[in-house]
């Protein structure tokens, strides 16, 4: 096991290159964290300064209810 962390002679290069990679990865982890909850949060205030919309579902139900109640019989 000692020979495996000794890496043949170059440990000291190896493992501050894994650390400084490990340390660079946690970093881009942290920020992005953080930028996704910027974004939603400015997300969420634009959504609700917005009025309130119909839903194109909403409205394409209600004509097609309104056409069988009214177009059979």
């Amino acid at each position: 096991m000692a020979e495996f962390f000794a890496m043949g002679g170059y440990a000291a290069y190896i493992w501050p290159a894994w650390g400084v990679g490990a340390l660079v990865l946690a970093g881009l982890l942290v920020a992005s964290l953080r930028s996704l909850k910027s974004r939603e949060a400015t997300l969420k205030a634009l959504e609700e300064s917005r009025p309130r919309r119909r839903r194109r579902r909403d409205t394409v139900s209600a004509t097609s209810n309104a056409a069988t109640e009214g177009g059979e019989g």
